[in-house]
């Protein structure tokens, strides 16, 4: 069985990177994840570009600091250039991993900042 914090980085490239809309990540967001990820979508951070090979996740590590909680990072290899993102998941009562918060190289959107 894949980790959760493996598939949520796959699902979240493709929305990083244009590949797939924003609104694919309902129902996988908690709290104010889903506004961040629709800050960050239009510029397509994680994108490849004109050019350029599509991006892919090189490398996912997760930490759990307290059951039903992983914090992860997930590096992005898009030929020569690599990215970076974290985020956050929450079991929720339903048992479902839903994301809390993402940051991409670093940069946190937060709703002040939008």
């Amino acid at each position: 069985m894949t980790p959760p914090h493996d598939l949520f980085a796959e699902r979240l490239l493709a929305v990083l990177s244009g590949a797939r809309p924003v609104h694919w990540m309902l129902g996988w967001t908690v709290g104010a994840a889903y506004e961040q990820i629709v800050q960050l979508a239009p510029g397509a951070p994680l994108g490849g570009g004109t050019g350029r090979p599509r991006p892919v996740v090189r490398r996912c590590r997760a930490f759990v600091p307290r059951p039903g909680i992983v914090e992860a990072y997930a590096t992005i290899g898009s030929g020569d250039r690599v990215s970076a993102m974290a985020f956050r998941l929450e079991r929720g009562q339903d048992g479902r991993w839903r994301c809390a918060a993402v940051e991409i190289g670093g940069a946190r959107v937060t709703r002040q900042d939008a």
